[in-house]
């Protein structure tokens, strides 16, 4: 399976390139990269019976051939098509070498497009074959349609998995346990794999599709479970509840019931002598921040170390500022750590951390660095999980002698995607948030409104409060974004608000022009801040009432909702406008979910239907593998399977180390290195 492409037929170093291009450089990743979806030739219609509007395959001989080029840069190439019942003219755009490869009075399959055209009909071609080629399929079948790239088109890519498949799909090892297979009813991996590139029948494609979706999302399931079925002794914290009652005085608010309930559900975990694992769900402004720091409070009382990680600087920085601010009442010691500490800093504080002197240290992923080192590390806890995953996670909680885990997320994650997540973990959410909280006001509209918008946000900035304004940035399309947002902020600031205090912020700023970007925010010497995504998590300004959304059709609606949270902190009545240029259906649908609820969940799981589990959480952020044929939100009820399964197999062999679990066991390994 580790063979070079290039040495597969019809490849080459030119084609090896290409392939490689799309992370494809050997047979076994060939192998896994599966169809997206699949083409139906066994259904050939009768020329005579075409109607316009549908996709059809035909199967004709090839009569007069044409080809003529209306204008510059479009050439079309045109072969009238016959079958005994009529004929069809069949269209070739912009590929003027098929005409050498047409020869008059040969047989012909084309697939394509029925056109109506000036009361006569067409077939735009997608696909073609000439029967009795070399390289033509053996007759009507199934025709798989994978992801592929102009310069590596479909015809050609097909024909080099069909090869690869054949000659090595054969000879891959069965790597699931036999009594496994017959249980659940599961093709052999080598059967499966010839049947999800080439089905004989629809019935074939499911079964090889289950089977191999069977495996993927097995593999996930046990190398998330694997660490509830090792025997662990964890620390016991202090049981004394007068630890409660003094964090709950140092604190400037009262506790909402769901705090207090989740408070209870952590503090129970933590007394135990087994390690805790605990995810706590709650909705942007919910208050999770108070729970982690009454957790961290109790491991300090206990007489040991707690640690937080988050995703950013500028949060890791925040959460610095207020757990020092409330633990400085409370006579304990915080610092924090990221990336850009300086090193006489950096080596104080890892000094600290080693002799127990710092008792809470704060950072980004700067914490799971080798150099990094605890006295008695006994609560490691992660905010925003998706944007680590689980093999950072693990990383942080070697740093103790298996120390408490606990997990934070504002993303509401439905319960599937909570299962794949974060299966190894115990669910508490906080359902409710803290009392007088205003819900924010949300607006979907076009941009022919744009200046009526400025003015609202003028009006609003007169008052003394302050507004975001967020524009899209993605990965492909990152520099266009970029620039997009430098030029409104300088048309902006030139122009409807050039008597405002403004500000940009972008990800390829150096972290310490952002955060001087974000106290200056913060500190209310900056009234508009032009952002791109960047502020997204967490970021904590009550007196910010306005986010506006610009290009809104571009984010998914749990992005949406996590920009939506960075107002409506504070005592005034906050607003969400969401500016689109939203044309499909499904876009319009995101902008009514918006305007219809606050609701995370609710949100949450509108999101996954709509998008899928592959987008949940925006591009590369989540710590989910990408799954390559498995779909979260379809196979749920085969994931609930799957998880029973890997708690009998880890059950049985807490290591997959025996046979006949050791190959299943390096698989996971492999690919997750869960067991070192």
């Amino acid at each position: 399976m580790t063979t070079p492409v290039q040495y597969l037929k019809n490849v080459g170093p030119q084609r090896a390139l290409l392939l490689q291009k799309m992370g494809l450089k050997n047979v076994g990743e060939l192998l896994e990269y599966f169809p997206k979806r699949y083409e139906d030739r066994r259904s050939v219609k009768c020329i005579s019976s075409l109607e316009p509007n549908q996709t059809e395959t035909i199967r004709g001989f090839i009569g007069a051939l044409k080809e003529f080029k209306p204008r510059r840069n479009l050439s079309i190439t045109k072969a009238w098509i016959a079958d005994g019942t009529g004929s069809i003219p069949a269209v070739w755009f912009n590929q003027p070498f098929v005409k050498k490869q047409l020869e008059q009075g040969r047989e012909i399959m084309v697939h394509g497009k029925v056109d109506g055209k000036y009361q006569a009909l067409e077939l735009t071609v997608q696909d073609y074959e000439i029967i009795g080629k070399e390289d033509a399929a053996t007759g009507p079948r199934i025709l798989p349609v994978y992801g592929t790239t102009e310069t590596l088109p479909q015809k050609i890519f097909r024909k080099i998995m069909s090869g690869c498949v054949q000659q090595y799909a054969p000879r891959v090892s069965e790597n699931l346990p036999g009594d496994l297979l017959v249980r659940h009813q599961l093709m052999r991996k080598a059967a499966a794999l010839q049947a999800i590139h080439l089905p004989e029948s629809w019935e074939e494609m499911k079964a090889a599709r289950h089977r191999l979706a069977f495996e993927e999302l097995l593999l996930l399931q046990l190398a998330i479970l694997a660490s509830r079925h090792r025997e662990e002794k964890g620390i016991s914290h202090d049981k004394d509840k007068e630890i409660f009652t003094s964090f709950q005085k140092a604190v400037p608010f009262p506790f909402t019931e769901a705090q207090k309930r989740v408070i209870g559900e952590v503090f129970r975990d933590m007394e135990r002598n087994k390690p805790m694992a605990r995810l706590i769900q709650g909705d942007v402004g919910s208050g999770k921040t108070v729970v982690a720091a009454a957790a961290l409070y109790k491991a300090v009382r206990s007489g040991f170390q707690g640690a937080m990680m988050v995703p950013t600087e500028i949060l890791a920085r925040q959460h610095g500022q207020s757990l020092s601010a409330l633990f400085g009442k409370l006579g304990v010691e915080v610092a924090c750590l990221t990336g850009s500490t300086p090193g006489k800093e950096r080596e104080a504080l890892c000094e600290g951390a080693r002799t127990g002197q710092i008792q809470i240290l704060v950072g980004t992923h700067a914490l799971i660095q080798e150099n990094v080192r605890f006295k008695n590390l006994s609560l490691a806890i992660t905010d925003e999980q998706h944007r680590f995953g689980v093999m950072q996670r693990g990383k942080l909680q070697k740093k103790g002698v298996q120390p408490d885990i606990l997990v934070m997320t504002a993303t509401p994650i439905p319960r599937s995607l909570a299962l794949t997540l974060y299966g190894d973990l115990a669910l508490s959410v906080i359902d409710t948030l803290p009392p007088g909280r205003k819900e924010i006001k949300t607006y979907a509209v076009k941009y022919d409104l744009e200046q009526r918008i400025f003015s609202f946000i003028r009006k609003e900035l007169d008052q003394g409060r302050q507004a975001y304004m967020v524009c899209p940035l993605v990965e492909e399309s990152e520099q266009v974004d970029l620039q997009a947002a430098g030029e409104l902020f300088e048309r902006l600031a030139r122009g409807e608000f050039k008597n405002y205090a403004l500000a940009l912020l972008h990800g390829k700023m150096k972290s310490r022009e952002k955060d001087q970007v974000m106290e200056g925010f913060r500190q209310g010497r900056i009234q508009l801040l032009i952002s791109t995504t960047v502020i997204e998590v967490g970021i904590h300004v009550p007196n910010a009432t306005v986010m506006v959304i610009r290009d809104a059709e571009r984010f998914g609606l749990a992005q949406l909702h996590q920009l939506r949270g960075r107002v409506g902190r504070g005592e005034h009545q906050s607003y969400c406008i969401l500016m689109h240029h939203g044309k499909t259906v499904e876009s319009r649908k995101r902008m009514e979910i918006m305007e219809s609820t606050n609701d995370g969940f609710a949100i949450a799981e509108a999101d996954l239907k709509l998008r899928g589990p592959g987008d949940f959480f925006g591009t590369r952020q989540h710590g989910l593998p990408e799954l390559k044929i498995a779909n979260i939100f379809e196979d749920l009820s085969l994931l609930e399977t799957v998880r029973e399964e890997a708690h009998g197999l880890l059950a049985r062999d807490p290591g997959l180390a025996t046979s006949p679990h050791s190959l299943l066991g390096s698989m996971v390994q492999e690919k997750f290195k869960i067991f070192t």
